[in-house]
């Protein structure tokens, strides 16, 4: 199965930048459609952005599209998030997330039961 490891938070001030970055191993890469969610303190996690096989569809919540921007580099087994003009809103822990690519609407793969494969997270925190 495939393993995903995520790094890159830490604290930041509101309007600063931050790029995460999810380590994936124990699988074909490009197989895989990435996904990022994320989860504040005593709330659900939510969808965040995420970003087909070939790195050509992307998807992002209301809430972070025009600021965050996800990618990914094939050739290196990584997926990105991009954190631009950070609010105190965003302030959770990002959970980097795939499944196998099997032509499902963008749309659906908003919801968090569509994502088999998870990992540990890494905290971001926006300062006021």
């Amino acid at each position: 199965q495939v393993q995903l490891v995520e790094s890159g938070g830490g604290l930041v001030q509101a309007g600063g930048s931050l790029r995460l970055s999810c380590a994936a191993s124990g699988g074909t890469f490009s197989m895989y459609a990435m996904g990022w969610f994320r989860q504040a303190p005593g709330k659900e996690r939510e969808f965040v952005a995420h970003i087909n096989w070939a790195g050509v569809n992307t998807y992002y919540a209301d809430s972070v599209k025009g600021r965050f921007t996800i990618s990914r580099d094939n050739a290196k087994n990584t997926v990105y998030l991009q954190m631009d003009v950070l609010k105190p809103e965003d302030t959770a822990i990002y959970y980097c997330t795939a499944r196998i690519r099997d032509g499902s609407y963008a749309s659906l793969l908003a919801l968090e039961e569509k994502w088999p494969y998870w990992g540990r997270g890494t905290q971001v925190t926006v300062s006021s």
